[in-house]
């Protein structure tokens, strides 16, 4: 599949933590389909990524002045379930099905280098902005996330990304994972595209060296 240059995705009924592992540490993202009432996992080599270093991070002027004017707090850990059900209401179409949750959890269970992770960012106690994702390596991928729709947490999805954007550099991750680079947001951010050659490069070098200080 790796030196297979012309196609993309590949499906599967495979939803063991084994092969999902296996999956993600070759450099695909997976996402769920349902194919004549088959739910199906769709794991992709995309022919691009938007990747971002940390020191191409822009935060925009809206993100400087809510984080001069409140105190949001982000909380990064193993418990999968309320930003899930986030995900999944904030969602119409939610890939991130109950099958896939159960696969993500049975990954943490496994004794393996790979950790699904989630992330929450809390202004006053009330959850504004969130994403679930995974560790491997010196790299953290985005898997989805979602944000506040009330109109006094505008722009709290940026700053969730700009907070764990400053947490993971503090943590010597190499870079961050952001997958499909067609979204404007990720640019906006700072990211920048990388052909499917140069990612798996970055990522096979980046992926075999631990964390100085993990998490």
């Amino acid at each position: 599949m790796l030196a297979n240059l012309k196609d993309d995705y590949y499906w599967t009924d495979d939803f063991s933590p084994e092969f999902y592992t296996a999956q993600a540490r070759a450099g695909f993202m997976a996402v769920t389909e349902i194919h004549q009432g088959r739910e199906l996992l769709l794991p992709e080599l995309q022919r691009s990524y938007a990747l971002l270093d940390f020191d191409t991070l822009h935060v925009s002027r809206h993100v400087r002045r809510i984080l001069k004017r409140t105190h949001p707090i982000l909380h990064v850990g193993y418990s999968l379930d309320t930003v899930a059900k986030k995900i999944q209401s904030h969602h119409k179409h939610a890939w991130l099905t109950p099958r896939y949750l159960a696969t993500l959890e049975a990954v943490n269970r496994l004794d393996n280098d790979l950790h699904v992770v989630s992330v929450l960012m809390r202004q006053e106690g009330i959850i504004t902005a969130g994403e679930i994702g995974y560790i491997l390596g010196r790299t953290y991928t985005s898997l989805s996330g979602f944000s506040s729709r009330d109109p006094h947490y505008r722009h709290h999805g940026t700053v969730q990304m700009v907070l764990l954007s400053r947490w993971l550099e503090a943590h010597g991750f190499a870079f961050w994972n952001l997958g499909q680079p067609w979204m404007p947001y990720k640019f906006a951010l700072g990211a920048r595209e990388y052909t499917r050659q140069d990612f798996l490069r970055r990522w096979q070098n980046a992926i075999h060296k631990p964390l100085p200080r993990f998490p």
